[in-house]
């Protein structure tokens, strides 16, 4: 596969509104050691890339500066010391930055082969929100079949993943929404219990039902108490985002007298090795259920690359379902 000098991309010009977003040229990069360059036909579009567009969430300082930390398409280059690819290989990866544009370098570590019977849109929706929850929900929260779970935004790409994913290991699944639509679709996914945020406390609900194991939250602010409340003794509550602020004042007491535990990540700053752990669990417990279709990404909308505007004002709405993909090439 012959490279070419320039790529067509879409780059962040300076912090702001989706209007900041502008289609540029940029050199291809070039693949370092440990890497892969992708040509890529599909990239997601993800919350932390609204966040570093509005100035909140800088790129690691070797990544970079394009907005995109997903997508599928196939090998076009690799660096030296890396294995198991090659050229032509239909690939999706989890990206440090870049993928909004035609090729992107990415650490080998971090990609995965496209699921059988999977097509390149699917494909490019699955490393994001897959690392997220897995590594949130399974390796830091330890969820167990039989439990109960809850998540918050349970139409949103994580929650729609996350809800699947506990759902098909045996877990009892709880999820918030806003709207009568977004509940079937919760329901629909494998939530046993769907709750309306608007009209129903999902505190008083978990506590009928026995308190949460597990709570993952990408809410924070006034949740923060709240979720507490909704544990069961020895529950654990995970954080991977503050929509409504990471500040709440709590009582620690009850922490203690209810052995709670309260953690969280990001996935963007961790080690390249990190990721590579989470990429080699998705790869064996994982991967086998998307190419069986028992688990699937929920497509809401696609735009071409010049139009990430647009699927930035897509998913800053609260109409969105699922994730919203951008198609680069065919």
């Amino acid at each position: 596969m012959t490279l070419l000098a320039t790529m067509r991309a879409v780059e962040i010009t300076r912090p702001g509104g989706p209007e900041v977003l502008r289609p540029v040229e940029r050199p291809v990069p070039e693949a370092r050691a440990g890497e892969i360059v992708i040509r890529l036909a599909w990239a997601g579009v993800n919350r932390p890339d609204a966040l570093q567009r509005a100035g909140s969430y800088a790129p690691p300082k070797d990544a970079s500066d394009l907005p995109g930390l997903e997508g599928a398409g196939h090998v076009a280059a690799i660096g030296a010391g890396v294995s198991g690819w090659k050229i032509g290989d239909a690939v999706t990866a989890l990206l440090p930055g870049g993928g909004y544009a035609e090729y992107v370098a990415t650490p080998a570590a971090h990609a995965l082969p496209v699921p059988d019977g999977m097509d390149l849109r699917d494909a490019a929706c699955l490393p994001e929100t897959f690392f997220t929850v897995w590594s949130n929900v399974f390796m830091r929260g330890g969820l167990k079949a039989g439990e109960r779970f809850l998540v918050h935004g349970g139409t949103s790409g994580i929650g729609t993943t996350a809800i699947q994913l506990a759902h098909v290991f045996g877990a009892r699944v709880f999820a918030t929404a806003g709207s009568s639509k977004k509940l079937r679709v919760c329901r629909d996914l494998g939530a046993e219990v769907a709750i309306n945020y608007r009209e129903e406390d999902f505190v008083e609900v978990l506590r009928a039902a026995g308190g949460a194991d597990l709570i993952l939250d990408m809410v924070g602010g006034s949740y923060i108490g709240r979720n507490i409340r909704a544990l069961a003794d020895d529950g654990r509550l995970v954080h991977i985002a503050f929509l409504s602020g990471p500040k709440a004042e709590i009582n620690f007491a009850q922490i203690m007298a209810r052995r709670l535990t309260v953690t969280g990540s990001t996935l963007r700053p961790q080690s390249v090795a990190a990721k590579a752990r989470i990429a080699a669990e998705l790869r064996e417990k994982v991967w086998p259920l998307l190419a069986a279709g028992r688990i699937a990404p929920v497509i809401d909308s696609t735009f071409p690359l010049e139009q990430a505007q647009a699927a930035h004002e897509r998913i800053e709405s609260p109409e969105h379902i699922g994730k919203i993909v951008l198609k680069i090439s065919d």
